[in-house]
């Protein structure tokens, strides 16, 4: 399932990002802490050439601790680059961020030198929320679905830290398919440019491959199913998700992929550094 979704508001907010980087000093990267690696945009990296970047993983109360913790580690091994994982929850770790960029430039910060950062990331994987935390009041938009930003925004955080918005870009593609269920999972493509039905199905598998307690938990099931397909089957019959014949198969994948969404299942990450658990009901048999 490779997902193609790359609007036209996008192609020109990859335009103006290359017209205005030459005056930036330091990226603020938003990652998803559920899927760092899928949901960093590889167009982005090459955009911000070789300035300093503070990769942000937003949501991280959704995603695994244990995960989460491999991942700073990971990226604090990066030159240039500091990590740091911030929750709705827990506002002040965002409010390090302009700290954080003075050690990353210190020959800015500054009164009449303030250092210039531009925040980059995907759709829908918080920026706004970001930036509304650091002016601490609503400035931007903020929705649960992506492309709400449609254009640049430049805001000044006190006098030593200006900050450019960026509506989310996402690649013309995403980086392989595994990518492509992770990002359509998370919310970071409009649900009208995939089928539920099929990251459901994979979605499924991952939890029964890597937190089937966090799964069984949650529906109720006592034995945990062969495969996904048969998995959601048993959900359906607990959630009430069945028709005619059989079980609703939309229906109850619409019904785990958002309570995935809002953390209902618990706290789960996709991926791990260097780590590719596969898929193994690409052609599940409804029989």
């Amino acid at each position: 399932m490779l997902i193609h979704w790359f609007p036209g508001h996008m192609n020109k907010a990859r335009r103006q990002i290359q017209e205005v980087i030459n005056k930036i000093d330091v990226v603020i990267e938003v990652l998803d802490a559920r899927l760092p690696e899928s949901s960093r945009n590889p167009l982005l990296t090459k955009l911000r050439a070789d300035r300093p970047v503070i990769k942000v993983m937003s949501k991280s109360d959704l995603a695994d601790p244990v995960v989460t913790e491999q991942w700073l580690q990971h990226f604090r091994q990066q030159q240039d680059v500091i990590p740091l994982a911030i929750t709705t929850e827990h506002p002040d770790r965002a409010r390090q961020i302009p700290e954080l960029a003075k050690k990353l430039i210190p020959h800015r910060g500054v009164m009449g030198k303030p250092v210039r950062a531009m925040i980059m990331g995907i759709p829908n994987v918080g920026k706004s929320t970001l930036i509304n935390t650091l002016l601490g009041r609503k400035m931007v938009k903020v929705g649960n679905e992506p492309a709400i930003t449609k254009g640049q925004q430049k805001v000044m955080i006190g006098d030593e830290f200006q900050l450019m918005d960026t509506p989310g870009i996402m690649s013309p593609s995403p980086q392989g398919e595994m990518s492509g269920y992770r990002l359509a999972a998370s919310g970071a493509i409009r649900d009208t440019a995939l089928d539920y039905d099929d990251v459901a199905m994979y979605l499924v598998d991952y939890l029964m491959q890597r937190y089937p307690d966090l799964l069984m938990t949650r529906y109720g099931l006592q034995t945990m199913a062969e495969d996904s397909y048969q998995c959601l089957a048993q959900i359906a019959a607990k959630r009430g998700c069945l028709k005619k014949g059989g079980f609703d198969l939309h229906k109850v994948s619409d019904l785990v992929v958002r309570e995935f969404r809002d953390g209902k299942l618990g706290s789960i990450s996709l991926e791990e550094p260097g780590q590719e658990i596969p898929y193994r009901d690409l052609e599940p048999d409804p029989q």
